[in-house]
């Protein structure tokens, strides 16, 4: 056997069901304990730059239009917008159960576990359809 395939069987055989449960759970809380931090972050800079500002919750304003596109959406995060930390966070938030369904997927499949493979890449394409088909 190569070092490759040895390697492999080697991490297979030592990521069990429990294992794979116990980071699936820290990938699951550090996402959100990340986004939660830099929405944190982002309010409490916004909320800096407009102080004593008063909202009106009759109007309904929604988004800027460059939070709507990645590249404006870096643009503004360079340039130290807090809307766009904000957002960031949002984003990362959204990342979350994304990055645990591909998780999954690496899991199983080192199992060789063919038909949770086939489950998690379906749940996964449920997930980033709704995510960039939505109206």
């Amino acid at each position: 056997m190569n070092r490759r395939v040895t390697s492999t069987v080697r991490v297979a055989s030592t990521f069990n069901d429990r294992r794979m449960e116990i980071v699936m759970g820290r990938l699951l809380q550090i996402g959100v304990l990340l986004a939660s931090t830099v929405v944190l972050a982002g309010g409490i800079l916004y909320l800096r730059g407009h102080p004593g500002s008063a909202v009106d919750y009759r109007v309904f304003i929604g988004e800027p239009a460059g939070l709507r596109s990645p590249v404006a959406l870096l643009r503004l995060l360079v340039a130290g917008d807090p809307t766009a930390l904000i957002e960031v966070g949002v984003l990362l938030l959204i990342a979350t159960p994304i990055a645990r369904v591909v998780f999954a997927v690496v899991a199983f499949a080192l199992e060789r576990d063919r038909l949770y493979v086939a489950v998690s890449l379906t749940v996964l394409a449920v997930l980033l359809a709704s995510l960039f088909y939505s109206a």
